[in-house]
C-alpha cells in the first residue's frame, strides 16, 4: 500500500532522516520518500505487517504533526 502524508514541523534533512529511521523500525516498510521542503512523505508498506495508524503514531511520536 502507498500513503501520501502531509507533515508539519519538518525543517531540514535531519528531520527527514529522523522520520525515515524510525519508520524503518516498523515491520513491512518499503520505499520511504520524505521531503521537508514540500512537507510531505510518500510511504510504501505491507498492510499485512503494519498499519497507516502505526506509521502516523511513529511520526507524531517524533514531534511532527500529520496534516493529511
Amino acid at each position: 500500500m502507498k500513503a501520501n502524508l502531509k507533515i508539519h514541523g519538518m525543517h531540514c534533512t535531519s528531520c527527514e532522516t529522523v522520520i525515515k529511521d524510525e519508520l524503518n523500525e516498523l515491520p513491512g516498510m518499503g520505499a520511504i520518500k520524505i521531503s521537508a521542503a514540500k512537507g510531505e512523505a510518500v510511504i510504501e508498506f505491507d498492510e499485512k505487517q503494519t498499519t497507516l495508524d502505526a506509521i502516523k503514531q511513529v511520526i507524531q511520536k517524533e514531534g511532527y504533526k500529520i496534516i493529511k
